[in-house]
């Protein structure tokens, strides 16, 4: 009887980027955040952001590091905006609990779990709209400064907008109508 061999893992084009650059990259990032742990969780987050895309596009690579840098800088943005974020909410927090009107422990808890909720969202959507929704609700972008940052038009800006706006309203309330 013939042996059956698996196939190599290598065959899978994700698996290959991944053993080739995971090291590299890691690096590279931890150089960038001067944090292991962060650096070790960014480079797990740019490896499933892969995930997304065809194993033939990743088979035809011609600069597997610069889609690794692009994916992981973007990262890196949506991280420290988050961060931003909950610096501001917190300290708004502080400010309100020094005031006779400070929110009730219920209250903050509901912010954070919809903070939570809206960092959910936009992880499940593409690059460019959440990157779009980011720079005009946080960075106070208007729709032509988005579309020069995005290299697209300012009517495929307002259309990703309109994407996330839907996504987040299908995910709260069910199916849009």
């Amino acid at each position: 009887m013939k042996a059956v061999t698996p196939p190599t893992l290598a065959a899978d084009p994700l698996t290959s980027l991944y053993l080739d650059h995971q090291a590299w990259l890691l690096d590279w990032l931890r150089r960038k955040t001067r944090n292991v742990h962060h650096a070790q969780d960014l480079t797990q987050d740019t490896f499933c952001r892969l995930l997304s895309i065809s194993p033939q596009e990743l088979r035809n690579l011609r600069q597997p590091r610069a889609l690794l840098v692009t994916t992981a800088s973007r990262l890196l943005i949506d991280h420290s905006r988050r961060k931003a974020l909950e610096t501001a909410y917190l300290a708004e927090l502080e400010a309100l609990s020094s005031h006779a009107h400070a929110p009730s422990t219920e209250a903050r808890v509901q912010t954070l779990e919809l903070l939570g909720l809206l960092a959910r969202m936009l992880d499940g959507l593409p690059d460019k709209p959440r990157r779009a929704f980011l720079l005009c609700r946080f960075d106070g972008m208007d729709y032509a400064q988005i579309a020069e940052e995005l290299d697209v038009s300012k009517s495929m800006v307002k259309q990703y907008i309109a994407k996330v706006m839907v996504h987040c309203y299908t995910l709260v309330h069910g199916t849009a109508n």
